[in-house]
């Protein structure tokens, strides 16, 4: 049981998968109760928020002297940049657009991309990181219904076949 916690906290943090996978694995493949899934996967994906946007400059200042690095970082700001130049609302209703940002659980958002649109935008960390975390909230809600419903699905097709 404490290697299904730590798998779905660890993979709540890793960005693009972040609780957006953390949860389903979390059930599905740890058997966690929805309850457990989430708040791990919850915690695990809130806990970079603050420091991505607040630190994420500097550190990509530092680590973008190192080669290999340099590519993923060129990437991430290039990829955050574009999702800001694309959207009209993201500019126009910044806190608004974040959170809906982070709170549609497709792929590309997320906690980690909108921690990176908040750094981009100057939005200060003590506006920016509660609007993020409403956000988490929200995806994990519809993840964690999703979620049932798949797994729902899954169990009746085992069970009337």
């Amino acid at each position: 049981m404490l290697v299904g916690y730590l798998v779905t906290f660890i993979v709540s943090m890793i960005p693009i998968i972040e609780l957006r996978g953390a949860i389903p694995i979390g059930v599905l493949t740890f058997h966690l109760s929805y309850f457990e899934a989430f708040a791990i996967s919850f915690i695990g994906n809130i806990l970079p928020v603050y420091f991505i946007v607040k630190f994420i400059r500097p550190i990509f200042d530092l680590l973008g002297k190192i080669k290999i690095l340099k590519k993923i970082i060129d990437w991430a700001t290039e990829k955050a940049t574009r999702k800001i130049a694309e959207s009209t609302k993201l500019q126009k209703a910044t806190l608004l657009g974040v959170f809906l940002f982070v709170a549609i659980p497709l792929p590309g958002t997320g906690a980690w991309m909108g921690s990176l649109i908040a750094n981009f935008l100057d939005l200060p960390a003590k506006k920016a990181v509660p609007v993020i975390v409403a956000g988490v909230f929200t995806a994990g809600v519809i993840m964690l219904g999703l979620t049932a419903v798949a797994n729902g699905g899954i169990n009746y097709l085992f069970t009337h076949t």
